[in-house]
């Protein structure tokens, strides 16, 4: 099947307009047209090598959705019409304890990227959503449902579950205060999930021109961190505390904000180690945790609490030919808060 997209043919060149073939479709897969596909700032990352040796031409973009075209001969998961969505992942070993407990972004054997990477046979390379087409087996993609906004529900496969997961895991909910570091991409979903899960929300940023965002999305305190008296003043009150951002910090302040068995969360992916003093940790039995996206139900689960709730992600909807200006932007935080491709103008 024949596929029009942007590429990076070189690591750190911009992309440009790219014809490439999508496999035929298997027993169990689904093809559809991809209406939106967001732009995640590990897009950039992978297209300019900067996570390590990368896979050119490459096809960024793990934050899908379209409508479906055509289905495989045994596939009985959706029907022509159906919206879908696809997101970080596009297949597993589907054999291992944590693929059979639906936590396919923990395989032991290793998740399949949506690009950037080859495909369980080790030999095609998979391609991603900057285009204008896909092909998936059905068992790894998800429905949107109907009363969504489509662009806003991109963003959603990827920056939306990624925060969605650990309010869920850790327990976000009423009588919790839950604190969100950064007011980016990611941070942004996070404020309306917790927000939305009944938790009291704090964000912690350094641009205090953010404040009227971070309370129209539900956010009841909002705290600069460029004066570092406020986390003296903020000391000991978190149960759990997910920090967005991928910029070095010091970890030892916030983990200082937890009270008694509180958690911090790391989300974002900084470039160097954090420095952790054990004694912050031992004080007040706090935990210092990870989370990476969620697996297959867990996804559905979601999309179904923003249909309930009405949340999507705030984006900018662009079309192809501004994608590398777009890079630049995002790199810059100069975006509210997401961009997602008109993938009609590919």
């Amino acid at each position: 099947m024949e596929s029009r997209g942007y590429a990076v043919l070189k690591a750190k060149e911009p992309l440009q307009p790219f014809t490439f073939a999508r496999r035929e479709l298997r027993p169990n897969d689904v093809a559809f047209d991809i209406s939106y596909a967001g732009i995640c700032h590990s897009d950039i990352h992978q297209a300019r090598e900067e996570w390590g040796p990368a896979i050119f031409p490459m096809v960024p973009g793990h934050e899908i959705v379209g409508v479906v075209t055509a289905i495989g001969s045994s596939a009985s998961k959706f029907a022509v019409g159906d919206r879908i969505g696809v997101g970080v992942f596009i297949d597993s070993c589907r054999t291992c304890a944590n693929c059979l407990s639906g936590q396919q972004q923990y395989c032991e054997n290793g998740m399949t990227g949506t690009y950037n990477g080859y495909e369980r046979d080790g030999v095609t390379v998979a391609q991603g959503g900057y285009s204008n087409n896909f092909v998936i087996d059905q068992d790894y993609a998800v429905k949107i449902p109907g009363n969504l906004d489509f662009s806003g529900v991109a963003p959603l496969l990827c920056a939306g579950i990624t925060l969605y997961s650990p309010l869920r895991h850790w327990g976000a909910g009423p009588g919790k205060k839950v604190g969100i570091i950064g007011l980016g991409g990611l941070g942004h979903m996070g404020v309306k999930f917790a927000a939305a899960m009944g938790a009291e929300v704090t964000v912690f940023s350094h641009s205090a021109s953010k404040e009227a965002d971070a309370k129209r999305m539900g956010a009841a305190h909002f705290v600069v961190t460029k004066d570092p008296k406020v986390f003296a003043e903020q000391a000991e009150s978190f149960d759990l505390i997910l920090n967005t951002v991928s910029a070095e910090l010091d970890i030892d302040q916030y983990l200082g904000l937890l009270k008694l068995n509180g958690t911090l969360v790391v989300i974002g992916l900084p470039g160097k180690p954090y420095a952790v003093p054990a004694f912050t940790l031992l004080r007040l039995r706090r935990s210092l945790a990870g989370s990476m996206i969620g697996g297959m139900p867990e996804i559905q689960e979601m999309l179904e609490f923003c249909s309930e709730k009405n949340i999507v992600s705030d984006v900018e909807v662009i079309k192809a030919d501004y994608i590398n200006a777009a890079y630049e932007r995002t790199v810059a935080s100069d975006v509210k808060y997401r961009f997602v491709i008109d993938a009609g103008t590919f």
